[in-house]
């Protein structure tokens, strides 16, 4: 598939980004690894920045697609188990970190959240405020459905996804190294387990 060369400086840059830093990355570089001349970029971009900008809302709008839209949410929580729900989750974030363009954003995130009020705020806002909220009104209706004990909602969805949270942050770093990843997706399971354990009607 032809891409144009917006899009290559902007897969490039994000490529270059995710490995050195917004920082160690520049102009000329980007432009010698797209094949064009640095003026050209100007055509496409007005600077670096608005490069970086445009990688870090596009992530925070791909991101947004990971949850299921909360109109449909009664029908998929009285069809599925708790169990099943909070697996098929996971399954649907590893799936998200396994694609090489998820990889490289979530490494950016990381890389830049000091210094970018952007990364700052997709990653307070976006990655863990939208998703306690939404597992807030999950562990809502798993209660009114009788499918979990009576508990704080928010404080299942903090306890629960806090700990994925570091956990798929581990496997990004060892996907990064080349490493194998089996040992924290055994956490990630073993994880479910306990919670589930704790959470459900006995």
């Amino acid at each position: 598939m032809t891409i144009s060369t917006k899009e290559k400086i902007f897969y490039i840059s994000l490529d270059l980004f995710s490995q050195k830093g917004f920082s160690g990355v520049s102009i000329r570089e980007i432009t010698r690894e797209v094949g064009i001349k640095e003026s050209s970029l100007y055509n496409h971009f007005s600077s670096k920045d608005e490069i970086l900008e445009s990688i870090l809302n596009f992530f925070r709008e791909d991101f947004s697609k990971t949850l299921p839209p909360l109109e449909t949410l009664n029908e998929i929580l009285q069809k599925h188990s708790v169990e099943s729900f909070l697996r098929a989750g996971l399954h649907n974030f590893k799936k998200y970190m396994e694609d090489e363009t998820g990889q490289k954003m979530w490494r950016l995130l990381q890389v830049e959240q000091f210094r970018s009020p952007l990364a700052r705020e997709i990653i307070l806002h976006d990655l863990y405020g939208k998703t306690i909220e939404f597992l807030e009104i999950v562990f809502t209706k798993f209660i009114e459905f009788k499918k979990i004990r009576p508990y704080n909602p928010k404080v299942l969805a903090i306890e629960y996804q806090y700990p994925v949270f570091s956990l798929l942050t581990e496997y990004n770093i060892l996907k990064f190294d080349g490493k194998g990843t089996a040992e924290v997706e055994k956490k990630l399971e073993q994880h479910i387990d306990f919670f589930l354990n704790t959470i459900l009607e006995k």
